[in-house]
């Protein structure tokens, strides 16, 4: 049996996720399940996001890293339609520090 993952979530993803409509709390606390057992679920991001990887969750998405060993860190979670320009927003300002 393969081990787990464990999942690395900042504060400001978890702040957000407990905002959320109660039906789509509980479709991401399903997708980050997978996510504990198959780090690979969802597709690796190209461009300037390469290293990170992103699951659909209906018309959400996480957007995640395998940050070593069995860890995978939640980068942020959103709708599809915004989740890019922010995840890519997000790395720049975390380069700049």
């Amino acid at each position: 049996m393969k081990t787990a993952y464990r999942l690395r979530v900042p504060g400001e993803v978890t702040r957000l996720l407990r905002g959320l409509h109660p039906e789509l709390k509980q479709k991401l606390r399903d997708a980050l399940d997978v996510l504990t057992h198959d780090a690979h679920a969802g597709k690796a991001l190209q461009g300037e996001l390469e290293g990170l990887r992103s699951l659909r969750v209906g018309r959400a998405r996480v957007v995640y890293r395998l940050a070593g060993g069995r860890v995978l860190e939640i980068v942020t979670v959103g709708p599809r339609e915004r989740i890019y320009e922010e995840t890519l927003r997000l790395i720049r300002k975390a380069r700049k520090t």
